[in-house]
């Protein structure tokens, strides 16, 4: 049923792989974890959109929905333009994403964090907008103050090998990448994906701070063979993992207390400016 009335809430998640399994964040230690409302659905601008929970932890409320799995019939683009909506909508000033990835780096391996620093945009979502009020700077993309929020939580909860720092490569899915493809990014990314953009334009034009937590599930094709039953082990046992670190992250950061340059790098638009003198103009 869709709602009517968005509830506020200062952090979002947006659910990837890496928690898809789950039924995040149910099942996790719930002494400061409460759910407070389910299969929220809310009338956009651009459709219905996907289902989301709210809950609280430590006190914090929280926005989040299984983003991977789309709904047929809805593009990647519009289900990104109806969540992130819903988010300025709630009030949302912080978003952590997370996923599954593939290497682009060959040092990487299966099970690996990487906490990036940097994007690459190989997609043809580029344009996915709400208004298109604001000059978006790219700058720092991914919230520093997030991106140490979410190594400090790793580092916690995880003894494997964290990388914190690299560039994520964006295609367009749902295929995986060629050998050719995967070559043609070797030495400009450390992963590939297909869930960072358009979030990271919509974080910044809502002008909320953005971060992700990326998995590493297979090798890119061409670098070394994978095993699909390694894929689907860590898509089934490391879920709850994953999601205790998302939780720690939100119970470290506070909403209102930013330090980073998120909210200032988005500026008001030049171009109605120019628009408004031709139209006076005649």
């Amino acid at each position: 049923m869709t709602e009517t009335k968005i509830p506020r809430a200062d952090y979002a998640i947006v659910g990837g792989s890496g928690t898809l399994s789950s039924n995040f964040p149910v099942g996790l230690p719930d002494e400061d974890l409460e759910i407070l409302a389910d299969n929220l659905r809310f009338q956009t601008p651009y459709g219905e959109s996907p289902a989301l929970r709210l809950f609280s932890v430590a006190g914090k409320r929280v926005l989040t929905c299984r983003m991977h799995g789309w709904r047929s019939g809805v593009t990647r683009a519009d289900a990104s333009r109806q969540l992130f909506w819903t988010f300025r909508e709630a009030g949302v000033k912080r978003i952590l994403s997370e996923g599954g990835v593939g290497t682009v780096n060959h040092l990487l391996d299966p099970r690996d964090f990487m906490i990036p620093d940097d994007y690459l945009d190989l997609s043809c979502r580029k344009d996915v907008m709400l208004d298109g009020r604001y000059l978006l700077i790219m700058r720092d993309a991914l919230c520093p103050e997030l991106r140490k929020a979410l190594i400090d939580a790793t580092k916690k909860r995880f003894t494997g090998r964290i990388f914190d720092r690299g560039i994520y490569a964006v295609t367009d899915g749902r295929h995986f990448e060629s050998p050719a493809e995967i070559a043609m990014i070797q030495g400009k990314a450390d992963i590939v994906g297909q869930s960072i953009a358009p979030e990271v334009y919509l974080a910044r034009e809502i002008g909320a701070c953005y971060a992700g937590l990326y998995f590493v599930v297979n090798y890119g094709e061409g670098i070394r063979k994978w095993s699909h039953e390694t894929m689907t082990d860590i898509f089934y046992n490391d879920a709850p993992m994953i999601g205790e670190i998302l939780l720690e992250t939100i119970r470290t950061v506070d909403a209102d207390d930013r330090h980073c340059e998120c909210l200032s790098l988005r500026k008001e638009t030049l171009l109605k400016d120019v628009y408004n003198e031709c139209s006076a103009k005649g």
